[in-house]
């Protein structure tokens, strides 16, 4: 009786020391986990919270995690990541998080900062890593990099297999349904290259130079063969002195650039000033490092480049 009451005892004591692990457990998975009442809001429980950066690579996030995760864009809507100042409420989503995808390149000069006054102990995924970056000499925000790898869609193929791989390397159970969602995105990528392809075939290639307002389309143009000239370089935070918006004056007159493109993220009055001064048309507003808001062109990455193209297009047939 003795030795029953002895190993009765012993085995409550081995469930509550069970039951106490399993719920530490808890604990911590709710470091990187959203809550179960997440599901009253029609949302599905046990989310992977994951920060992007900004608003075009929080749609890449998206596409490949699904209903996996919770998405915090730092970065949203109309911003501007280059003078981008992060907020107290920031420093506390980047320390819930699971993972953090940031662009890297020198994008976010800001991040390095916010990451350590966060204390996170999440993962930090640099989705360029693969991508050659262009250099861009003489601008001293970015080193010799343009970050603007997004603004080609091979490169968006990168990013789409880095976020993947990233999210299958945290998350394991997720791996198939990752996988699929990346798989079903990349045809997508695949499609939409095709007819950026076929539209810019039909521009004569005397009409393919413009001017923006700054040098975000670096990449575009290395792909597809249309010519920028910016009077900024590739941050927004360089301004352009009165000497470089004469010689870029001065180039467009030269080259006959056929339109000058304002964009979503910078002051349109030097672009104006620029196009009163050769004659050039204003063909309209490009996307460069941001998505619009829901009641823009641009609430999608495809949706942002299907737009500039479409832009690009008009402005430059004819």
């Amino acid at each position: 009786m003795r030795r029953k009451a002895l190993q009765g005892r012993a085995s409550v004591r081995t469930r509550r020391q069970v039951m106490a692990a399993a719920a530490g457990g808890c604990l911590l998975a709710a470091d990187f986990w959203a809550p179960d009442p997440a599901a009253a809001q029609g949302r599905s429980p046990g989310k992977l919270k994951v920060i992007a950066s900004f608003s075009i690579l929080g749609d890449l996030v998206k596409n490949v995690g699904g209903d996996r995760l919770e998405v915090a864009t730092l970065v949203g809507a109309n911003g501007n990541a280059h003078v981008y100042a992060p907020s107290p409420a920031d420093a506390r989503k980047v320390a819930d998080a699971a993972v953090v995808f940031v662009n890297g390149l020198g994008f976010e000069g800001w991040l390095d900062r916010l990451v350590k006054a966060s204390g996170t102990k999440a993962a930090i995924i640099v989705a360029t890593k693969g991508i050659e970056p262009l250099a861009r000499a003489g601008e001293h925000d970015h080193g010799r990099s343009d970050p603007h790898a997004w603004q080609s869609i091979a490169n968006a193929r990168i990013y789409v297999a880095n976020i993947r791989d990233a999210l299958i390397a945290i998350d394991a159970a997720g791996k198939a349904y990752y996988e699929a969602n990346a798989a079903a995105y990349l045809a997508k990528l695949d499609a939409l290259e095709r007819d950026v392809r076929d539209t810019i075939a039909r521009i004569p290639s005397e009409r393919r130079r413009v001017v923006t307002s700054h040098d975000a389309f670096g990449y575009f143009e290395s792909a597809y063969g249309i010519h920028f000239t910016a009077p900024q370089g590739v941050s927004t935070e360089a301004e352009a002195s009165a000497r470089d918006v004469a010689a870029i004056i001065s180039a467009i007159r030269q080259q006959k650039a056929a339109a000058v493109f304002l964009e979503n993220i910078t002051d349109p009055r030097l672009v104006r000033q620029i196009a009163s001064e050769t004659g050039a048309k204003i063909g309209g507003v490009l996307y460069s490092d941001a998505l619009t808001d829901a009641t823009g062109d641009a609430t999608t990455y495809i949706d942002l480049i299907r737009h500039n193209v479409g832009q690009l297009a008009s402005a430059l047939a004819s």
